[in-house]
């Protein structure tokens, strides 16, 4: 690898599986099974738009089957093609291992700008897409599931997962065959905010190991901390927004397709957002300042920089440039390997995209398994809760009234430890609980090991292992 040729996204991956694997002791039959995409399928279809015939070109990418459902999204945008779905299908693979999320590997993609065509006509294309792959057995709940990802959202799922169930009328379980669907139609409460929630809570558990935020060369917590996101859509605006509402955090720095705006005094992500909705980007939003080119912020002074658009964002080109200590990767594959390399030498520390961003296939496979139980978490023990609760506040109550001034119960207590807790505060704690014990495994692995001097190969020799050890586990 030389500074001339800049790795491709497939490269990259490739790369940092074999800088993990070499120092791994695998056989090299075994590693090499783990390291290939196992299946690719191509459809070219078409529907009838406008009085002519249109074809697109979708893939389907099944990367590991070392468990089964396979998981992963699909994503609608022109740049798609058979590499970049096979390297996000790798991708998947080891997310789900590092954070214990029982699928294999897959991605899905269709080479179309879903800005050029009308809601009726996406539905007809996504309906003949989906149709076309569960045919195939790429959508079914018990072997292809797949997910929202770049250009495809709440919607595009309810078509597929409709698409499904008039192919399976027979189905029980045909709501599964899809996640990120609306709450009314299978979905569950905390999907949409799910990616941006587990940035959150990764950041949290980074900064509760006072030696790696040393290892950044930062201290504290993330209080006051200055943050600069680049791509402010789901995942970037639910990332900076609960950071700078619940942590404290100051966004500084916001970089969106039309330019970049930054305030060193913090932006408010909230009016930001709500400003691209009505106007489409941030140029002459009033309470920052508007930068043409985002190149610059992107290299600006920050603590934690979030790169949570397309991959390859930060390469060659910019690396040397970088002057965050702390980088958190929102989106897949913002760092080049080249890149990569060239910001283990100076220090930074990266926390990997294959971490960093799990938290939406944690809340899918909780999504799957409400999906297959047919009932909402929750629904069975919350009220079972509140009584148990009661029973304490009562007596507490009893307590308060005998001590009189001596002691009292705090204003707000009774009302806060009543309350059950519902779907979306059990969908928060185990996405909580997922990315703390995730976290930990990597960050072992990286202060346990002389050789291992950076999160990127922790995440993958712990990922790598588990998918070794359930092939080995299936007698392969």
């Amino acid at each position: 690898m030389t500074a001339i040729k800049e790795p491709s996204f497939r490269e990259s991956v490739d790369l940092m599986f074999n800088r993990a694997a070499s120092l791994m002791d695998l056989p090299p039959g075994l590693e090499e099974k783990i390291r290939v995409c196992n299946a690719t399928y191509t459809v070219r279809f078409g529907v009838r738009l406008r009085g002519q015939i249109h074809t697109f070109t979708g893939y389907r990418s099944v990367h590991s089957e070392h468990m089964e459902p396979v998981k992963g999204g699909i994503r609608y945008a022109l740049a798609v093609n058979q590499d970049e779905v096979e390297a996000l299908a790798a991708l998947m693979t080891y997310k789900c291992a590092l954070v214990e999320a029982p699928f294999g590997g897959s991605k899905g993609g269709l080479c179309i700008d879903p800005r050029k065509y009308e809601e009726h006509e996406m539905e007809q294309i996504t309906r003949r897409f989906a149709y076309e792959l569960a045919k195939r057995d790429l959508i079914n709940p018990s072997q292809n599931v797949p997910a929202p990802d770049m250009g495809t959202g709440e919607r595009e799922m309810a078509w597929m997962a409709d698409q499904y169930a008039r192919m399976n009328t027979t189905d029980i379980n045909a709501k599964a065959c899809v996640t990120g669907k609306p709450l009314n139609a299978g979905g569950i409460a905390g999907r949409v905010e799910a990616t941006g929630r587990g940035i959150q809570y990764a950041l949290r558990e980074f900064f509760r190991n006072p030696e790696d935020v040393k290892k950044a060369g930062m201290s504290g917590k993330l209080d006051g901390k200055r943050v600069v996101v680049q791509g402010l859509g789901n995942v970037g605006y639910h990332a900076a927004k609960f950071l700078s509402e619940e942590d404290g955090s100051r966004v500084i720095g916001i970089i969106e397709w039309d330019g970049a705006l930054y305030n060193p005094d913090g932006i408010d992500v909230e009016a930001v957002r709500q400003w691209i909705v009505k106007h489409g980007g941030v140029k002459d939003y009033p309470d920052a300042t508007h930068s043409a080119e985002g190149g610059a912020v992107l290299e600006s002074e920050c603590d934690i920089l979030i790169p949570a658009a397309l991959e390859g964002v930060i390469n060659l080109s910019n690396a040397e440039r970088i002057k965050a200590p702390l980088i958190i990767e929102a989106a897949n594959g913002p760092v080049t390997a080249g890149a990569d390399e060239v910001l283990r030498n100076k220090g930074t520390v990266i926390i990997p995209d294959m971490y960093a961003n799990a938290g939406g296939v944690t809340v899918s496979y909780f999504e799957w398994v409400k999906n297959l139980s047919h009932i909402r978490f929750g629904r069975m023990q919350r009220r079972q809760e509140e009584a148990r609760h009661e029973l304490i506040v009562s007596e507490l109550q009893r307590l308060d009234r005998y001590l009189g001034d001596a002691w009292s119960m705090s204003p707000d207590f009774k009302a806060k430890y009543l309350k059950g807790a519902d779907e979306l505060e059990l969908v928060r704690s185990g996405l909580d609980d997922t990315m703390r014990i995730a976290y930990q495994a990597m960050s072992e692995v990286w202060h346990d090991r002389a050789d291992v001097d950076d999160l990127r190969t922790a995440a993958y020799i712990v990922a790598i292992d588990r998918v070794s050890k359930s092939y080995r586990a299936k007698g392969l």
